[in-house]
């Protein structure tokens, strides 16, 4: 299922793998993890097997940008899948290999050109201005680990508000809603809805009403079981709200 806006065309493929088309581009948001690329993700529960994009062995190497969150989200075969010969990489600074128990290449290691930006950073690549934002987990919040640490603390990663061919499009990252989000214009909204390390529906449908995008779409949850969540629900939440809303899930 492909959701569009205009002339942007958002595709949810799975976990934070997001693909949006223009007439001029194609960018990614954080390609791969869990199989949602390779075709060996599978349900671990009903709702997931109805509300979560299907796997299936994806390779269409069209990608003009990938932007990467964090280190979570940091899947060099999710990147090689998407990514072509003239692809520009937009990492986080704060990726860092050491962060992962996984078996990573540093960033300097992949094969594509590589921009590496930081918190409140801005920029133009491939002709699409981006602004990155602070995602992050608050301390004194829910998603802690059990000695209280977040998941996500500040400086692991950051969000990213892209304009594309004028259309301004945000992808928090794995962050709670933090103070300066309501402040964004934005046009379409993807917000992460599966809580436990992220907002929760509850949440993201609050900032969605603050916001006040001409597009809410979604993504981050039912992937596997910390993350599962009533995304009917939400979209019932946000349409109370007055703004739309669409479900892109396979």
């Amino acid at each position: 299922m492909t959701v569009s806006y205009g002339d942007v065309q958002v595709d949810w493929l799975g976990y934070a793998t997001i693909r949006l088309e223009t007439p001029e581009t194609v960018a990614y948001f954080d390609p791969g993890r869990y199989g949602v690329l390779t075709g060996e993700w599978s349900a671990d529960s009903k709702a997931a097997e109805h509300a979560h994009p299907p796997a299936h062995r994806y390779r269409e190497n069209d990608a003009d940008i990938v932007f990467l969150t964090h280190i979570h989200h940091y899947d060099p075969d999710g990147i090689d899948r998407v990514a072509g010969d003239g692809t520009t990489v937009v990492a986080f600074e704060g990726i860092n290999k050491r962060d992962s128990v996984r078996e990573l290449p540093r960033l300097v290691e992949l094969p594509y050109e590589t921009r590496r930006v930081g918190l409140e950073s801005e920029g133009v690549v491939e002709d699409v201005p981006y602004w990155t934002v602070n995602a992050y987990n608050h301390p004194d919040g829910e998603h802690t680990d059990p000695n209280g640490t977040p998941h996500h603390p500040e400086g692991l990663g950051c969000g990213y508000l892209l304009s594309l061919d004028g259309t301004r499009v945000f992808w928090p990252g794995d962050t709670d809603v933090l103070a300066g989000h309501a402040r964004l214009d934005v046009e379409v909204f993807i917000p992460p809805i599966g809580g436990s390390f992220t907002m929760d529906r509850s949440g993201a449908a609050t900032l969605a009403d603050d916001l006040r995008p001409d597009l809410v779409v979604p993504i981050h949850y039912n992937t596997f079981q910390r993350i599962e969540t009533d995304s009917q629900a939400f979209a019932a939440d946000v349409a109370s709200r007055g703004v739309p809303v669409a479900l892109d899930e396979g």
